[in-house]
């Protein structure tokens, strides 16, 4: 497998520490563990020959390293922007399988990547954030991110992020036949929602999660089995997620159509009227 950057400049410099020579855009030198560095805009290269494309983009060198080392030892192949421009070129360039994306950039904020990159093509978005007002993460849910992780976070729950996100992405569409609730409409196979007449946008994420629901008929499903079910992984925030998607969806559709069970967890609400209906007749 070949590890090599694209694109060097510059030359010289003692193996694994090169000087750094000087670009129009960048100030670009080779570290002593094979990775191209920038200083300036940011915009980082790190590919094996094999495996599926991530895009990191993040503005503190030290995370930034650390995500993209784990990444390429996992077999991923791993690209870098430093600032939101540069992110988005990157995204349009690559066309990443996903989106590593810290909220706090240069140029413009993560929420506004998310935004211009899902304008021209869906792709799976893990945001990373430090800030801790609900606001910023329900505002990123809703542009279309799939995840969301608080700094400080373990390269491990990042790696099984990283991989539950896209096993989602991935899966092929199930072969069920569209199933109607009162209003509701879900095709699993064209992954498509319709309520009350008309399309609802939702993340894949917001699907998977009403699918299940839908699919439960009725049935309480605990935040656990939910997780579960949709992330296949669980851990301290895991929860706060799945609320933070629930809104998203209610949002999008009517509060009716999901119902909290206090204590419990969801299950479809009146608004659908669980129980009716059924598959849609071709």
């Amino acid at each position: 497998m070949g590890w090599g950057p694209r694109r060097r400049w510059g030359g010289g410099g003692a193996a694994g520490g090169a000087s750094p020579q000087d670009h129009s855009l960048h100030h670009i030198f080779t570290t002593a563990d094979g990775l191209l560095r920038t200083r300036g805009l940011g915009l980082v290269d790190v590919t094996p020959s094999e495996g599926e494309t991530i895009l990191v983009v993040e503005d503190e060198p030290s995370i930034a390293d650390a995500i993209v080392a784990r990444l390429r030892a996992e077999g991923f192949r791993a690209l870098l922007a430093a600032d939101g421009p540069t992110a988005v070129e990157r995204a349009a360039a690559a066309d990443p399988d996903l989106i590593i994306l810290d909220l706090n950039l240069s140029g413009f904020d993560g929420l506004e990547v998310c935004r211009q990159v899902h304008s021209r093509r869906r792709v799976p978005v893990i945001m990373v954030t430090a800030r801790t007002d609900e606001t910023d993460v329900l505002v990123g849910l809703g542009l279309g991110a799939d995840d969301y992780l608080t700094k400080p976070f373990s390269m491990k729950e990042l790696m099984a992020r990283v991989r539950a996100v896209l096993r989602r992405a991935n899966e092929s569409a199930a072969a069920a036949a569209p199933v109607r609730r009162g209003p509701l409409e879900v095709d699993p196979a064209r992954r498509r929602v319709v309520f009350r007449g008309e399309a609802v946008h939702l993340t894949p994420t917001e699907f998977d999660l009403l699918r299940v629901l839908v699919r439960a008929d009725g049935a309480v499903l605990s935040r656990g089995q939910l997780i579960d079910q949709v992330w296949g992984y669980d851990d301290a925030s895991a929860a706060r997620t799945v609320d933070s998607h629930i809104r998203s969806i209610r949002r999008k559709t009517a509060d009716g159509v999901i119902r909290t069970v206090h204590g419990i967890g969801y299950s479809l609400g009146d608004e659908v009227d669980a129980g009716s209906g059924g598959a849609v007749a071709p």
